[in-house]
């Protein structure tokens, strides 16, 4: 699949192996608003930040939390295919900054990882940001820069920014990812 912004929308081309040529298959797609669907990888739990593990939480918490639904949770380790995901079905990508390396303002490069699918994911309807700032608006400093990226459907992208702007000071006393939860032992 061949997928295609000139930024007027987003098109999808799927090859036809018979004709040797890409097919128009998925015109004007458009990402849902709100999802039921994240990806993270879990095994970081411990190096995120407060606002992504309260928006974690939240999630897995299911019909019976604060967000009164349940979410499929996600991790293909590939930012294309999880891109295609999104794309296709919805739902919010996070490979958020991290104190795994302080010294890295996240994993995954501005200029030549996260702006493509800012713009592809934008032309979309979709929401492209850090968790502070959108992607797309963020000045390169350096050819090689890393940030944070959390991108997809715009409600789920816009709550995690609302996590970092009320829950950036404090710890969270997270049930699931706190001292004594599932994915750290008590101390």
């Amino acid at each position: 699949m061949l997928v295609l912004t000139v930024g007027t929308g987003v098109h999808a081309f799927t090859l036809d192996p018979l004709l040797g040529e890409f097919i128009l298959t998925h015109p004007n797609l458009k990402i849902p608003s709100a999802a039921c669907e994240f990806a993270i990888n879990a095994s970081n739990s411990r190096f995120w930040e407060p606002a992504v593990t309260r928006y974690v939480d939240e999630c897995l918490a299911g019909k019976t939390g604060p967000r009164g639904k349940d979410f499929n949770m996600r991790w293909i380790a590939s930012l294309v295919a999880e891109t295609h995901r999104i794309l296709m079905r919805g739902g919010v990508f996070m490979y958020p900054r991290d104190t795994k390396d302080p010294a890295k303002a996240g994993r995954l490069r501005l200029l030549y990882e996260a702006n493509p699918i800012a713009f592809i994911v934008q032309q979309a309807e979709g929401r492209a940001s850090t968790g502070r700032e959108r992607v797309l608006e963020i000045v390169p400093q350096a050819l090689h820069q890393r940030i944070g990226f959390i991108f997809g459907s715009r409600e789920e992208v816009e709550r995690i920014e609302q996590n970092h702007r009320d829950h950036h000071l404090r710890e969270y006393d997270a049930p699931l990812f706190g001292v004594r939860g599932l994915f750290r032992a008590a101390t």
